[in-house]
């Protein structure tokens, strides 16, 4: 049973939020308060924190930076902000994935057991085993669905769920275009509306963090007006 720290000053979100998780069969643990929850954490660890952003004494961004400092737990973070900026900052601390608020439930749940799978290859998380999907692997990228795992011409590159999702959906066909429409159906539940400008964004820390391991990445191309592909190299 994985044990899930819920941390929002929403006493709603909080409440519902824990029903859920607990009739899915999670440990849940949940704070109103950033500094109480980062002072149990050190104590006592769990295995993943969904940690809303805009808190008052302590915000999310200040409770992952000194989480950091102590543990390497998984982070989603839930956001009512539409700030790329939050989102950046946030990706670049650490945090594994970020959703939006309002959220579906669903959306929610299946993404932390996408996260969870990464501590437990191939199993999931209510007991049953979960299919071994195959590694795909196309010239220098490196997918690995069962581990969440990604690499190019060797070193590791950290992906979010989402962005993982979007990454797989253009490597399985290269040379093919996906749509930004195709690529919401990859990556978000079908009752969560997002805009094209997410996909985009999503598309633009995907190159970031490829170039940061070969600045000469160029896989990922543009058709304007039409979609993106992945290009085979």
């Amino acid at each position: 049973m994985a044990t899930i720290v819920l941390v929002d000053d929403d006493r709603n979100i909080l409440t519902s939020l824990t029903m859920t998780l607990e009739q899915d069969g999670f440990n849940v643990r949940a704070y109103s308060d950033g500094a109480q929850a980062l002072a149990a954490m050190g104590a006592n660890p769990p295995d993943l924190v969904i940690l809303d952003i805009k808190m008052p004494r302590m915000d999310g961004m200040e409770v992952l930076r000194r989480l950091r400092q102590k543990l390497d737990v998984p982070v989603i973070f839930l956001t009512s902000k539409d700030d790329e900026v939050d989102e950046e900052l946030g990706l670049q601390m650490g945090a594994d994935d970020f959703i939006r608020k309002p959220f579906s439930q669903r959306l929610l749940k299946a993404r932390i057991r996408a996260v969870l799978r990464r501590l437990t290859p191939g199993q999931a998380r209510e007991g049953e085993a979960a299919p071994e999907v195959e590694v795909l692997t196309r010239g220098r990228l490196v997918l690995d669905p069962n581990r969440h795992a990604c690499t190019w011409d060797g070193q590791i590159v950290r992906l979010t769920v989402t962005e993982f999702l979007i990454l797989q959906a253009l490597a399985q066909r290269p040379g093919f275009v996906k749509s930004r429409d195709n690529l919401m159906d990859a990556a978000y539940d079908d009752q969560v509306y997002v805009d094209d400008r997410t996909i985009d964004s999503h598309i633009k820390r995907l190159r970031k963090k490829f170039k940061e391991v070969d600045s000469d990445f160029d896989s990922i191309e543009t058709l304007y007006g039409v979609g993106y592909r992945f290009r085979e190299g």
